[in-house]
């Protein structure tokens, strides 16, 4: 299940450090949270989606690995990337 192009690009828009910026660990922490959204919703209404809910497990944990990066390199970001996704608490 793809993201529409608009939301991705309205995403890295957001995100972005610098125009032009499309892989920075702020944009792909916030287009993996998207994409865990959407895929929550569809496993409430699919609860036997095995398939899915083997990709999903593995974007939560690749955004987890994302978010400890960033942590440890850019802390203010960090916090300031968790207020704005409305992650973790």
């Amino acid at each position: 299940m793809a993201l529409p192009t608009a939301t991705i690009a309205e995403i890295v828009q957001k995100h972005q450090r610098a125009p032009g910026d499309t892989g920075s660990t702020e944009v792909q922490i916030a287009l993996l949270s998207e994409r865990i959204r959407s895929l929550t919703e569809h496993m409430k209404a699919n609860p036997k989606d095995f398939h899915t809910r083997y990709g999903l497990t593995r974007m939560v944990s690749q955004r987890r690995s994302l978010l400890a990066y960033l942590k440890r390199v850019n802390f203010a970001g960090y916090r300031a990337l968790l207020e704005t996704l409305g992650i973790r608490g």
